[in-house]
């Protein structure tokens, strides 16, 4: 009896320490935690969440995670994107473009010589 009972409380503690690492996981990837310093919230509703990303030449991002989202560019310049498999690709984005984008995770880097300014809008899931 004692012997179920501790391998029960193992069990559980073990359950609760992962599911904590697991939350602790998934807001870490939250840009706007993450990337506290060159991202802000401008809104957020039960549909989208609208942030404004501000890169100085040579910032380079935390690694984190976006569902789907558009991208609008109010000053571009060029880019170098680091996926979590270490694969890193570059390249530019001009003031004005509009981008759609699939969910992903990654870190950007500013490489230009210009301050980049995009208006990030991220589409939640809608539950039906």
């Amino acid at each position: 009896m004692k012997t179920k009972f501790l391998t029960l409380a193992a069990v559980g503690v073990s359950s609760a320490f992962f599911l904590g690492v697991l939350l602790q996981s998934a807001h870490a990837q939250d840009p706007l935690v993450v990337n506290s310093k060159t991202l802000k919230l401008n809104f957020e509703n039960e549909r989208v969440r609208v942030m404004e990303a501000t890169l100085p030449p040579g910032a380079k991002e935390q690694m984190h995670s976006h569902p789907a989202y558009v991208i609008y560019v109010l000053e571009g310049g060029r880019f170098r994107n680091y996926a979590p498999d270490g694969t890193t690709t570059e390249g530019t984005m001009k003031t004005g473009d509009v981008i759609f984008r699939e969910p992903m995770t990654h870190a950007a880097e500013n490489i230009g010589d210009q301050s980049m300014h995009l208006l990030l809008v991220e589409l939640k899931s809608q539950s039906k």
